[in-house]
């Protein structure tokens, strides 16, 4: 289970961090982006969003 920001960085170091703990993740080389929103309290994790690269670059990552 992931407590804090660096346990995801072990698991996936090309992981990015954004503000209000929202981790940005690639996916499938690099084809996809799945951001999420994380409550490490208490393991929740909400999905943001999930699309392509150019849909990821039409959005504002930090209040999707």
């Amino acid at each position: 289970m992931w407590q804090t920001p660096q346990h995801i960085k072990n698991d996936y170091p090309s992981s990015s961090f954004l503000q209000d703990n929202r981790v940005v993740f690639n996916i499938k080389e690099n084809s996809y982006r799945l951001i999420v929103k994380i409550n490490y309290d208490f393991a929740i994790f909400w999905i943001r969003f999930i699309g392509t690269h150019s849909e990821y670059y039409k959005i504002n990552a930090a209040t999707i």
